[in-house]
This record gives C-alpha cells, sequence and structure tokens, in this order.
C-alpha cells in the first residue's frame, strides 16, 4: 500500500455565500457547500480537497455567467408587470455515502428554485480510491464482460415495476427506452448497503418522483468490490 494511502477520510463542511444584485435588488442567490479533508496534510487528501474547491468555484462561476441572467430577466419582467420582484435561489450540497476499506464515496447536488415550476435537482456520485487519491470507474466493481450494465438495467426495470404497481411512484410511459439511452457509467456511488446508481431528474421520471435512484446489494452476482477493498455496513 502506498505512503499515503489511507483507509478512511476525514471531512468537515467548506462553505461558500454569494448574492447578486440588480440595481441594489437582491436577484440571485447562491450557497455552496463541499467537502474539505482535516487535516490535508497528506498527496491524496490534497489532491480532492483541490478538486472539490475546483468545483465550488465552478458552480459559482455557473451561476454568474447562467443563472444570473435569466434572474435578471426575471427581475426586469416583475418590474413591467408589477409583479413580486423574484430572487432565484441555488444551492450545492454533498452527502458522504460510504467511507471504509481505502473507498470514500458521496454525491453533490445542486438545487436551483425557479420563478415558477418545480425547482431543478442536479446530482453527481463521486467514488475515491484512497489508496492512490483517483476516481474509481463504475465497471472496477464488475468482472470484465461480466454484463453489468444489462444486470444494472434490469434491476433499475424490475425496481419500477414494483414501485408502480404498488403506486408508491409514477414514471414517463417511455421509461423502458429512456433507461437504456440516459443511463450515464459515472451517474453511481457507494452507500452501506450496495452500489447506488442514478438517473438526472426528468429523464425516466416526472419532476415529482425528483433524483431516480436504484441500488444493487452487496452479495450479489456480478458485484465485487476492487481486489484490496472492504465492503460491509458500518
Amino acid at each position: 500500500m502506498a505512503r499515503d494511502s489511507l483507509a478512511e477520510l476525514y471531512t468537515e463542511p467548506f462553505a461558500a455565500e454569494r448574492e447578486w444584485t440588480v440595481e441594489d435588488i437582491p436577484v440571485l442567490t447562491a450557497s455552496v457547500a463541499v467537502p474539505r479533508p482535516v487535516p490535508a496534510a497528506d498527496r491524496v487528501s490534497r489532491r480532492i480537497h483541490r478538486y472539490y474547491q475546483l468545483q465550488c468555484r465552478s458552480y459559482l462561476r455557473y451561476c454568474e455567467r447562467w443563472l444570473l441572467p435569466q434572474a435578471e430577466a426575471a427581475y426586469r419582467e416583475a418590474l413591467e408587470t408589477s409583479a413580486p420582484l423574484p430572487c432565484l435561489r441555488a444551492e450545492l450540497k454533498y452527502q458522504v455515502t460510504y467511507n471504509r476499506g481505502g473507498l470514500w464515496s458521496l454525491y453533490t447536488q445542486s438545487r436551483e428554485t425557479a420563478v415558477s415550476g418545480p425547482s431543478l435537482l442536479t446530482r453527481r456520485g463521486d467514488t475515491w480510491d484512497l489508496n492512490g487519491g483517483y476516481p474509481v470507474e463504475l465497471s472496477a466493481f464488475f468482472p470484465p464482460r461480466g454484463g453489468w450494465k444489462k444486470r444494472l438495467l434490469a434491476l433499475a426495470a424490475e425496481e419500477i415495476q414494483r414501485q408502480e404497481r404498488a403506486g408508491v411512484s409514477r414514471y414517463r410511459e417511455d421509461w423502458r427506452q429512456a433507461l437504456r439511452r440516459r443511463f450515464n457509467a459515472q451517474n453511481y456511488y457507494l452507500t452501506a448497503e450496495g452500489l447506488t446508481f442514478f438517473f438526472p431528474m426528468f429523464s425516466i421520471a416526472p419532476a415529482a418522483e425528483g433524483v431516480p435512484v436504484f441500488t444493487l446489494p452487496y452479495g450479489t452476482d456480478p458485484l465485487r468490490l476492487p481486489e484490496g477493498f472492504e465492503a460491509g455496513t458500518e
């Protein structure tokens, strides 16, 4: 094992806030919370720290370049129609979902509150190899040529059918085709129960369902952790 390898990663939130105004009136606020390793005394922790600092800055730039023009347009329209002045909100948060045996996994999720309509949720999953300090690809959790994508899509289809029969969730009529089209191998993270993969909001279900998630439990063929890593619940 490398000198800088870690069995677990300890972090605390790094928070940032911004407010943008038009004619001294707030039209857009943004809040960000990303993980910060403590202490960032080794090579792996410093690399992860730089990665999420970059994500923080990138998200604030996105808010300024893309959301601020929308917020200003909504403000101008409200002035013209004598409507209440809107203030759009954007936030980026994170949730650590797995931290043991040399693997650290989490998701970050942004929420954009629009003037009208549902809030837009955008989720991103990350799983890190703490031995080397690099992201782990989804394929690493399955044997070569193991048909893992087909297995994950079948699991999602079974769960969707179960939820619809129980009346607890509703999906698009074309969800079977959308599952294949919108599957992205980067959209996953680990939990104590298993490997969780997800689909973008609106991609396979109405807005009310948020971000659809599905979990393949540990011990389910062909799921496996890479050699040298540890599974199990806390």
